[in-house]
């Protein structure tokens, strides 16, 4: 995989990830009002060494349900213990079953009723907190202090993590094998198409943070509001919108390929096409598979970050929003040899 352009400068050292479950944790934030009747049952699940799928399909054959009426928001990491809601659809059944409920490294923490099903991306972000193991910062504490200053004040550039991929970029043979005609299942295709579209943002925005614009809004092209998702043209550079973008109110986007891209300024859509170019079979079949376009900010803002330094072991506390990795934020600081249990 390419090694994509860091925007603060070279890590300040190495460290050691995951070495125990407990040292990577991560917590979903999902917004809702509970209605507390309906036929939907929320349960609040902490989970370790298990991915979301597997837990679904245990829930499922509990209730006795099909495993489509079991709804998450988001996918969460198998190699570490993690906090998220699910859903399960039991229309006319409100007797408890959830006491007798036992899955390996499955724990039921909360019970809610709602009317409606838990969907993906209903969540706002997820927290997380991590142990970096094995670094030497006896002696370089202010270095990292200020660097993790910086990403506060400043954010990072919105990478996709190297999950997205596949181990050794797995899942982009799959999506060329898909656009050179292989009949792949559903679940496989829709793999295969995230990791093309995201090989191709992740190259837009390395090609803007040497450029030096993954911080600053460009005339012409989308401006993404932080938190909401929702976008508008950049018409004019206004003193105002340069503040809004600097104190991270507002983010520079692009696109996430397909067919039918969002209108932007020529310059700002030549700079996209020279990043895919450099994958045009990837970028053609995306096209051709009728992807829609869309966009995605290029800066991702690291909300409550903390720090704490334990003899050779830095812990990191902070949040990101809906579709922001963990490890693009740890890239701008340190090099990680990663544990998988």
């Amino acid at each position: 995989m390419p090694q994509w352009t860091r925007a603060l400068g070279p890590s300040l050292f190495t460290a050691s990830i995951r070495s125990s479950a407990s040292d990577f944790i991560v917590t979903e934030e999902l917004s809702i009002d509970f209605s507390d009747d309906g036929e939907h049952d929320f349960l609040w699940i902490e989970k370790t060494g298990a991915n979301t799928h597997w837990v679904a399909e245990r829930l499922a054959d509990h209730a006795g349900v099909p495993v489509r009426d079991v709804g998450y928001a988001g996918l969460k990491d198998r190699h570490a213990i993690t906090r998220q809601w699910f859903s399960v659809r039991r229309p006319g059944l409100r007797d408890s079953i959830w006491n007798s409920f036992a899955a390996e490294g499955v724990c039921i923490l909360d019970t809610r009723l709602h009317r409606r099903k838990l969907r993906r991306g209903a969540h706002k972000g997820n927290a997380f907190r991590i142990a970096l193991r094995g670094c030497d910062t006896a002696t370089r504490q202010d270095i990292i202090a200020q660097r993790l200053s910086e990403i506060i004040d400043g954010g990072v550039p919105n990478y996709f993590g190297a999950q997205r991929f596949g181990h050794g970029g797995a899942n982009i043979q799959l999506c060329r094998s898909l656009f050179s005609g292989r009949r792949l299942s559903r679940a496989q295709r829709s793999i295969a198409l995230s990791a093309a579209r995201s090989l191709i943002f992740n190259e837009i925005v390395d090609t803007r943070v040497r450029q030096g614009s993954w911080n600053t809004i460009l005339l012409g092209e989308l401006a993404n509001l932080d938190g909401s998702g929702s976008v508008f043209a950049v018409d004019d550079l206004t003193a105002d919108l340069r503040n809004r973008c600097a104190s991270q109110d507002i983010h520079p986007s692009a696109t996430l390929w397909g067919d039918g891209a969002p209108q932007t300024a020529h310059a700002v859509a030549e700079l996209e096409q020279c990043a895919a170019d450099k994958y045009p079979d990837i970028a053609a079949g995306l096209i051709q598979a009728r992807v829609e376009a869309s966009t995605r900010p290029v800066r991702l803002r690291v909300q409550n970050l903390s720090w704490e330094f334990d003899d050779d072991v830095l812990w990191l506390e902070f949040s990101l929003r809906r579709g922001g990795y963990a490890t693009t934020v740890l890239r701008e600081i340190v090099d990680v040899h990663e544990h998988r249990l």
